[in-house]
């Protein structure tokens, strides 16, 4: 049995990073071929760097991405402590439900209704363009916001609730002790609501399509209406260059919650050790 599992486990992981490792062979390609490995070269990611068009789509991706991320940090965050003060467990069931819904919610359902809004709004506001980068930063502010809410709901139900208490009984507000002694308990919550929220909105295709406006084109867009003539190996650089940016990304958001986790583990044994003491 344990062999077997070995050879499910290998088989699942190569079904899920081979397709990877070969974009990222076919990067470095010496020719576009994308069945012979011609020999090794960069002039890919030369092409990459000079091409206009998708740069233009990367940083615009970046940008909504960035802002997206930022906003939906700061709100999910507040609608979190919102969430975890409530008193009746009969609404807070009903907001965790509300919470759910977009990110069980089809992103193509999400999408068609978020453009049915905005244009139903900018026709009754007589606006000559209905959708434009602000209705795509509200829809990528909209899907996003469960992620963050999720990651920093169960920062604050492992935070020691005497310690906002603490703080008031010397001296702090409401407001001082959150800034001062909740945001550093809820950090990593934030740091990877934050992180989630970024690669959600970098890789979003779906809902951006529905909402994006002319003049604004986001990078999976683009790669998209490429795929209609012959998708160029600059692609597979900038696609290496994506996935090892979020590698990174995910790899410090793990290394964040390992060491919060061992901090609160040693802040545990103290206290115990500290009462068996006394």
């Amino acid at each position: 049995m344990k062999t077997l599992s070995k050879v499910y486990t290998a088989l699942i992981l190569l079904f899920l990073f081979a397709p990877i490792v070969i974009l990222i062979v076919f990067s470095f390609n010496g020719s576009n071929s994308t069945a012979v490995m011609s020999g090794f070269s960069f002039q890919w990611y030369e092409e990459l760097f000079h091409n206009s068009n998708i740069l233009e789509a990367v940083r615009n991706t970046l940008v909504l991405a960035v802002a997206s991320a930022v906003i939906s940090t700061i709100m999910g965050t507040a609608a979190a402590v919102g969430i975890f003060r409530l008193r009746s467990k009969y609404l807070r069931a009903a907001l965790d439900t509300v919470t759910n819904i977009p990110m069980i919610n089809p992103d193509i359902i999400t999408g068609i209704s978020l453009m049915l809004m905005f244009v139903f709004v900018g026709r009754f506001f007589g606006l000559s363009n209905s959708l434009s980068f602000w209705t795509m930063l509200i829809a990528h502010v909209t899907f996003c916001l469960p992620y963050v809410i999720l990651q920093v709901l169960p920062k604050l139900q492992q935070m020691d609730k005497s310690l906002p208490e603490a703080a008031m009984d010397l001296g702090c507000t409401h407001f001082r002790a959150f800034l001062k002694v909740e945001i550093p308990e809820l950090f990593p919550g934030i740091l990877t609501g934050m992180i989630m929220a970024f690669t959600m909105s970098l890789d979003d295709f779906v809902i951006s399509y529905f909402t994006a406006g002319p003049g604004f084109q986001t990078l999976p867009v683009l790669i998209y209406s490429m795929t209609k003539k012959t998708v160029k190996p600059t692609i597979y650089s900038l696609a290496t260059i994506i996935f090892f940016v979020i590698l990174a990304l995910l790899t410090l958001s793990n290394l964040v919650d390992s060491d919060t986790d061992k901090a609160i583990k040693e802040a545990r044994k103290k206290k115990k050790a500290k009462n068996q003491a006394n």
